[in-house]
């Protein structure tokens, strides 16, 4: 994996605000495995995992990460985050 691969999914993913989430593919387009690849090994500590989803809006890693995306007021129906409240699109990231 390029470290500038790396790098441009650790800044899409740190520039997720509170309250929004973004799916793997879109923080690594065409290649939605390497995000969480990245999340798991690049030491990606700092950075909010938590507001990457599945494509479907289900959750990787459970109870734990619905936890915080409810505290920042993220929408679910059932155990999904509602994509259409909650999905940031390219337009709104500067």
């Amino acid at each position: 994996m390029s470290t500038d691969a790396q790098t441009a999914i650790l800044r899409r993913i740190q520039a997720i605000p509170p309250g929004y989430v973004r799916t793997y593919g879109d923080v690594s387009p065409g290649a939605p495995r390497l995000a969480g690849y990245v999340l798991n090994h690049a030491g990606a500590h700092d950075v909010p995992w938590h507001r990457v989803v599945r494509a479907d809006g289900s959750l990787a890693k459970g109870a734990r990460q619905r936890r915080l995306l409810e505290a920042e007021s993220v929408p679910f129906h059932g155990e999904r985050v509602v994509l259409s409240k909650a999905r940031l699109d390219d337009f709104d990231v500067m």
